[in-house]
Order: structure tokens, then C-alpha cells, then sequence
């Protein structure tokens, strides 16, 4: 399958928000509503798709408890492409597929993002989707600063992989749709795909990494919420 690079756009992307996590590492806070200078994260998260031009509707996946008040924060700050929530499902594959199977018929393209990196900002949007338009699959990622090591079940040292050749993955990671369905009717059983890309990845099709921003950062614990809090005043 091909996908020609285009400057006009041509394609119909949607954007599946996964907020269904069960937030255990916050201790039963949910993070998806903590404030990030008086906004909420998943609100920070949902407008910057909101905002980009190459999208064209959201779909959110959130638990059945959290769809009150993820409706009135799409209410409350005009979130207006947002157009179906979903419920999640046993994990997060299952979760993803839900919201996939909600989008539009004409939906050319997926944009799937976590609902807790509220700090994803436009030009990552724009060049991970549009590299997607070239390729297929891709994603944002963001080169490794530390030394690597990989270890035994011992906790001994194996190798040093080159970190030249490492990469921390982000989201959004973009798919055309079609092949994100193919690869899901080919997903191996029992297998515990950690992100998409590593499901599109088994099924044979290669996934370009597109460089995105250290500040990408996925909100996990506590601390996370300060570091977001330094990251925003910085960019106001």
C-alpha cells in the first residue's frame, strides 16, 4: 500500500484520546483531572487537537465513571470536534479499538493519543501526521540522553546498546486506518501489545519515527504534574 506524500491536505484524521487509564501509580487520584495551571490535563491534552487543522474529530475513550465531568470539560472549553465518548475496554489495545471502531467512516487516518501527555504541542501534530500521509505509521519520539544497559534477570549487565539508535516513544503515533484494522485482525492472542506502534510493527509494517519534544512528558506520578507546571510557564 502506498501513501503519497501530499502538501495539500487529502486525507480525513481522526483522533482517538485514550483517557481510560486506571491511574493506580497516582494512588486513586485521577490524573486526567488534575490542574496543570487551572486547567485540566485531559482539557490541555483534547485542545491541542482541538486546534490543529490537520484533524478533523475526536473521539475519547475514557472509563464509564469519568464521562460526566469529561463532558462538562468539553462543554466548558469548547472542545466542538470532539464528537463520540467511549467506554474503555480490559487494556489499553482494547481501549485504542474502541475509539478507532467510533470514528467516522471517511476517517482516513488515526492520530492516537494518551489523554495524560497534555503538553503535546502543534508542530509534533503536524509533522507526526504528516509523515504518516508519506508512510504509513509514525510516531513522535525523542532520542535517548542516558547510557543504556541491558541486564540479565540478575540484574547483570549484557550489553550497551548504541544510543544513537534509541528512541523514548511518544504519542501521538499516526496509522492509516486500514492498516491499523489489518494489524489488529492479525494480533497474535494473548500477546500484550504495549503501544500501537509495536502492534503494527508485529504485523510486518515498519513505523517512522518523527523527532518530537522532551516535554512530551506523560503524567504518572505527582511529580510529573510539577514538572508540566514548569514546562507551561515556560512556554507562557
Amino acid at each position: 500500500m502506498e501513501y503519497p506524500a501530499t502538501e495539500n491536505r487529502m486525507y480525513f484524521v481522526s483522533a482517538v484520546i485514550v483517557c481510560a487509564g486506571s491511574s493506580s501509580r497516582m494512588g486513586g487520584i485521577n490524573k486526567q483531572f488534575l490542574n496543570i495551571k487551572g486547567v485540566p490535563v485531559v482539557a490541555r491534552s483534547i485542545s491541542a487537537f482541538e486546534h490543529s487543522p490537520l484533524i478533523d474529530e475526536i473521539i475519547i475513550v475514557t472509563r464509564d465513571e469519568d464521562r460526566e465531568e469529561i463532558q462538562n470539560i468539553i462543554g466548558k472549553y469548547a472542545l466542538t470536534k470532539v464528537k463520540k465518548l467511549v467506554s474503555g475496554g480490559a487494556n489499553r489495545q482494547q481501549s485504542v479499538l474502541n475509539g478507532v471502531s467510533a470514528c467516522s467512516a471517511c476517517s482516513d487516518f488515526l492520530a492516537i493519543h494518551d489523554g495524560a501527555r497534555p503538553l503535546i504541542d502543534a508542530d509534533t501534530i503536524e509533522r507526526t501526521v504528516k509523515e504518516a500521509f508519506s508512510v504509513g505509521a509514525a510516531a513522535a519520539g525523542v532520542r535517548v540522553k542516558d547510557t543504556v544497559k541491558a541486564v540479565d534477570e540478575n540484574g547483570i549487565v549484557l550489553n550497551t546498546p548504541d544510543r544513537n539508535f534509541l528512541r523514548l516513544v511518544q504519542t501521538p503515533q499516526v496509522f492509516s486506518r486500514q492498516l491499523y484494522l489489518d494489524a489488529v485482525k492479525k494480533a497474535e492472542k494473548g500477546v500484550e501489545y504495549t503501544d500501537d506502534c509495536m502492534l503494527v510493527e508485529a504485523y510486518g509494517h515498519s513505523v517512522k519515527i518523527v523527532d518530537g519534544s522532551y516535554k512530551n512528558i506523560k503524567i504518572t506520578t505527582l511529580e510529573d504534574i510539577i514538572a508540566a507546571e514548569g514546562f507551561w510557564a515556560e512556554e507562557e
